[in-house]
């Protein structure tokens, strides 16, 4: 994997009549999920701290994760816009917000509160047949009716001794499904042993968001570490996109639960701030 950043992508970009217009930096944002178990108001402060442009919050039990006036008041306080919410479809949210369709849909009408313009959502479980059955058509209604983006993002296979499991509906991998909008996950990809590369290529358009990690192929577990600690092909990713008109936005969502306190987690959240910037070509 390439380490050596390219030369930073120019700032202006050619108009129809010829003429230059700056070019929208992409923003990289703090995934509130990077300070679990810490509360989010945590997840807004050290995203100010650092120098984010935003934050992700991942709606949990925490209560101001799923209050959109508190939200509201934490981005006020600390200057930092919510450009996402990650819906609560992961297994440890199961019990938050009811059924799969509610989660999707009042993580919809949240974004539209905070002035988020992305939900993250992760793909059913294999025991959510029904919902499976209407997934793609469903998020897409969805996502028109409140005037938002839905990003299906990446998952992996299970592997139970040794054998790979059905733990999604209809897939893991939504590159070759019919999403209009994709989140990627290079902990996931390299839990899968996917090429992140390959993936962001082939997504073209439809890759509106990507959550910056790293992860060591191959592996059974989920790692979420830090961007240029692992395998994955983050560099690339990050050069490619930087230089194809991606209007998303970069999200750092590393694992932080096993920092020596407040000073490391913040180094680790400086670290992958800093990966992200160089190599988007953001730094002078």
């Amino acid at each position: 994997m390439s380490t050596t950043p390219t030369d930073p992508i120019p700032s202006e970009g050619p108009t129809a009549a010829g003429g230059q217009v700056p070019r929208r930096p992409i923003p990289v944002a703090l995934s509130t999920a990077s300070v679990y178990p810490l509360s989010v108001h945590d997840g807004f402060a050290v995203a100010a701290d650092l120098g984010y442009d935003g934050v992700e919050v991942l709606v949990t039990h925490n209560g101001d994760s799923q209050d959109a006036r508190a939200l509201n008041a934490l981005a006020e306080r600390y200057d930092q816009p919510i450009l996402a919410i990650h819906a609560p479809t992961l297994l440890l949210t199961q019990q938050v917000w009811g059924s799969a369709w509610n989660k999707v849909q009042r993580s919809a009408q949240m974004a539209v509160d905070v002035g988020a313009d992305v939900v993250v959502v992760h793909p059913p479980f294999r025991w959510q047949n029904d919902y499976a059955w209407t997934f793609a058509h469903g998020v897409r209604d969805i996502a028109d009716a409140f005037g938002i983006r839905i990003a299906v993002e990446n998952m992996y296979p299970w592997r139970v001794r040794g054998r790979e499991a059905l733990a999604y509906l209809p897939h893991w991998d939504p590159v070759p499904l019919d999403y209009r909008d994709v989140t990627w996950d290079f902990s996931h990809a390299a839990s899968a042993g996917a090429s992140s590369l390959d993936a962001a290529k082939a997504l073209g358009s439809r890759l509106r968001h990507i959550h910056l990690t790293d992860g060591i192929s191959p592996s059974t577990k989920d790692q979420h570490l830090i961007p240029g600690h692992g395998t994955q092909e983050c560099v690339e990713v990050l050069q490619h996109i930087a230089g194809n008109g991606f209007d998303g936005a970069v999200v750092a969502e590393i694992s932080t639960r096993k920092a020596k306190g407040a000073g490391q987690r913040e180094e680790w959240l400086a670290e992958t701030l800093e990966f992200a910037r160089v190599h988007l070509g953001q730094t002078l």
